[in-house]
């Protein structure tokens, strides 16, 4: 999960962000002052209006009515229907997408995957950091970012700040949660039919070609490998968690049953957590050669490899969990289950 460094406003910029919000009154939103903590409340939004100053020519009647929303730093107003949406997560930008809605401002990371770009028409990229500087240029009216993101106070005084718990859901539950927090649940609950009618159809062909074979979701990074599994992206949450694939016992043990998601393997192990088929690619965290594992001994011998049962995902892409990456990877993920040898 990516983080943002801590900065401070420079003071040029707090001077002429106080003369801005003198001169423009009460047209700033201020969010709930609390510490950024996580909480384990579930988030929901409380249809609470209040009062709404006088409209300008076009603009929408409700564009300046506020709700409460429950998230993991409190209870935060934030637009009925918000417009200008910064999102710092990365990872979960693929849910505003899914629900019609397109940030102002996103991570750079997000511009590079293929799912997702051509979907960004126009929102321009905060770098690898939300900073106060490039938040502020964009003039939100909402910003989101996961807990723990340092400056989180920084960015409370440009406009409300809501806060997310990473992998604290599903990603069904959390496309509903941003439905409330965007107005867009109605859009919200299509997207979810639409997707369990696809996967119904799926999952029996897939389930038969398998049968009993095992799969696992291994990435090589600079000192060993990642096995993923059923939460943490890759293509896990539609392998495991809705086409009910079976994962080796060992990965099942360490990474499913133990709600983690993920775990860090020598090679020595790798045997143990390697399936039948193999889904992978080079992690995209560091630098190393994903050769230093394509190319060892201990690798070509698994019976996966040798059957030529491994499939390469996109490192730029796939490791994305929201619902417009899932849609892309689906079609991939099943062709790649029915041709396992």
């Amino acid at each position: 999960m990516l983080r943002s460094k801590k900065h401070l406003l420079p003071l040029v910029v707090l001077v002429i962000f106080a003369t801005l919000l003198a001169a423009c009154g009460g047209n700033s939103n201020t969010g709930a002052q609390n510490d950024g903590g996580a909480t384990t409340s579930e988030p929901t939004a409380a249809a609470t209006p209040t009062a709404a100053p006088a409209e300008e020519a076009g603009t929408p009647a409700d564009a300046s009515e506020t709700v409460t929303f429950k998230a993991a730093n409190g209870d935060i107003e934030v637009p009925r229907n918000p417009q200008r949406i910064v999102d710092g997560t990365a990872f979960y930008t693929g849910f505003f997408l899914a629900l019609g809605v397109t940030p102002v401002g996103v991570q750079e990371g997000v511009l590079n995957s293929p799912y997702l770009k051509d979907k960004l028409a126009g929102a321009q990229s905060l770098g690898n950091d939300p900073t106060p500087e490039n938040v502020l240029a964009l003039n939100p009216d909402l910003i989101v970012l996961f807990s723990g993101t340092e400056g989180i106070e920084q960015l409370e005084k440009i406009a409300p700040v809501v806060t997310i718990n990473y992998g604290s859901k599903n990603y069904k539950e959390q496309l509903l949660e941003f439905g409330k927090l965007t107005n867009k649940e109605a859009e919200a609950q299509a997207w979810i039919q639409q997707w369990e009618a696809e996967i119904n159809e799926l999952k029996p062909k897939v389930q038969e070609a398998v049968g009993d074979k095992t799969v696992s979701i291994l990435n090589p990074y600079e000192k060993g490998l990642y096995v993923f599994g059923h939460n943490y992206g890759r293509g896990g949450e539609i392998i495991y968690s809705e086409l009910g694939m079976k994962a080796p016992e060992e990965a099942q043990k360490k990474v499913i049953d133990s709600g983690t998601g993920w775990a860090a393997i020598s090679m020595e192990t790798l045997p143990q957590y390697a399936g039948d088929i193999i889904f992978t690619s080079p992690w995209s965290g560091d630098t190393a050669d994903p050769k230093v594992v394509y190319e060892n001994a201990v690798w070509l011998g698994l019976p996966a490899v040798k059957a030529g049962n491994v499939f390469q995902l996109d490192p730029t892409a796939d490791t994305f969990n929201d619902p417009v990456t899932m849609q892309a990877q689906l079609q991939f993920i099943a062709d790649s289950l029915l041709s396992a040898k």
